[in-house]
């Protein structure tokens, strides 16, 4: 191919990529259908993240994917009325072309395989969402919730509650959502309305109320009423804390997003959410570590069985570290978290039992804490009841990456270069780094990338729909 045609290609592909982008924004604000090509987010993605989605459908299955194939099923979507669904165009698109060799068939594919979807939750009432603590997870929660603005949400963010509220407070608030140095700057504008004080982001008003304790707020004050508040302060973790958030009125259910303590459910999305009853009025969504490991623990127990075995989480370091050596009251946590690797505990494996009781006192688990200020990895070490070897293992997991229920929360690489700073602003709950698998026999070791902000904060945007009865569908099954 010449280089006047090389170029010709791109631009083609970009002014495609271009003409997808309005289509992919009125489908997910109007419909809250969200398009992904082999669980690739095509959401606010830019062109170039575009293009990029399609050419990885040849790794995954070693055909290509073209702009101008894919084009026609997302607009064949966009006239149907299907709704609150997260749709595989990629899978949609690949699976239609290797029987059909032209487009005339398109739209009525669409509409069958898409048949679940037609007006999917329109009986689902839309919910009231209050924040409890605007720290990293707070704040990547409000964008989570912020991008889904539009007449099809129905998870709407209501409000913050913070302890302070010294002058200037609501400013500085609003500038670590509009700029953020692990995950950039937020993806559209943020105001202050001191006078209300409140921010508006994209259009979104959200009221900020400051509290110090979770009893102490009257949401009904602000029109807020039966709220989720999900509290992500990490103090209260226990039934007799965290139910003092339901002595406030217009509270009326309670997410933590930490391990709870006690007989609290611990929930991993993708997993048990089904655990989930209307009667639960708190729950908790785990740890980001604990949301990382279970999913790929229980697929290799569902069809290898896991005998016992060990999990060491290489954890970036967190908040609640110190910057510079300094008293703290848990073991060599005072250290720099900067200057130093810190071996600390871990209650991740253990935690894997309450979401996955198959496996109760078969792991043990430790954590290093490592200079790094997000994007962790987990190392899982098992010795399974059945023998496979590395490449059975992998083609195992990449399946399940791709095509199983599993498939919103485990992504699988076979990538030679990626590092840890490529994760970050992953979705997944973890990666399956298949470059580094070992197996051999009866055992296995795994490595498994998350990105221990922002897709521990997807994960536990899945529990706040389980717990509202707002469910999403992932089409096509």
């Amino acid at each position: 191919m010449s280089a006047d045609k090389h170029l010709q290609s791109w631009q083609e592909r970009f002014e495609m990529a271009e003409a997808m982008q309005p289509l992919l924004g009125k489908l997910y604000r109007n419909q809250g259908v969200e398009v992904v090509v082999y669980g690739k987010p095509l959401l606010n993605a830019s062109t170039i993240e575009i293009i990029k989605s399609h050419r990885l459908v040849r790794r995954h299955v070693g055909e290509k994917l073209r702009l101008r194939e894919s084009f026609p099923f997302i607009q064949a979507l966009s006239k149907l009325a299907v709704k609150h669904c997260k749709v595989d165009i990629g899978k949609l698109a690949v699976n239609y072309w290797r029987e059909h060799n032209d487009a005339s068939q398109i739209e009525a594919y669409m509409a069958n395989q898409l048949a679940q979807g037609i007006n999917h939750g329109d009986d689902m009432p839309a919910r009231d969402v209050v924040l409890y603590g605007f720290g990293r997870i707070g704040r990547l929660l409000a964008r989570l919730l912020i991008e889904r603005t539009g007449k099809s949400n129905k998870l709407c963010l209501r409000a913050i509650v913070l302890r302070g509220g010294k002058k200037g407070d609501l400013e500085k608030r609003a500038s670590l959502l509009r700029r953020d140095s692990v995950h950039g700057p937020f993806n559209g504008s943020v105001e202050v309305d001191e006078e209300n004080n409140a921010i508006i982001a994209n259009g979104t008003y959200i009221q900020v109320i400051y509290a110090n304790s979770p009893d102490q707020v009257d949401y009904t004050k602000y029109g807020i009423k039966d709220a989720l508040i999900v509290d992500n302060t990490g103090i209260w973790k226990d039934e007799d804390g965290l139910g003092l958030h339901l002595k406030s009125p217009g509270a009326s259910k309670v997410l933590l997003t930490a391990p709870a303590k006690g007989a609290i459910k611990n929930v991993v999305y993708g997993v048990n959410e089904d655990d989930i009853l209307a009667e639960d009025l708190i729950v908790s969504a785990a740890s980001c570590t604990t949301n990382a490991i279970t999913p790929v623990l229980k697929a290799v127990n569902d069809k290898y069985g896991i005998e016992n075995g060990h999990v060491e989480t290489i954890h970036s370091y967190t908040n609640d570290q110190n910057l510079i050596d300094n008293y703290h009251s848990a073991d060599r946590r005072g250290r720099s978290a900067p200057l130093n690797m810190v071996i600390t505990e871990t209650g991740a494996a253990k935690a894997v039992a309450k979401a996955l009781p198959v496996l109760a006192g078969k792991l043990t688990g430790n954590a290093i804490r490592v200079p790094t200020p997000n994007v962790s990895m987990a190392i899982i070490s098992v010795n399974l009841n059945a023998e496979t070897n590395r490449d059975e293992l992998n083609e195992y997991l990449k399946d399940i990456a791709l095509l199983s229920e599993l498939q919103n929360q485990i992504d699988f690489t076979e990538s030679t270069e990626i590092v840890s700073s490529d994760l970050v602003g992953s979705r997944y709950a973890g990666v399956i780094d298949s470059q580094a698998t070992i197996a051999d026999g009866k055992r296995a070791i795994l490595y498994v990338w998350y990105d221990n902000e922002f897709g521990y904060s997807c994960q536990v945007v899945g529990v706040m729909q389980k717990m509202l009865g707002l469910t999403t569908l992932s089409l096509p099954k």
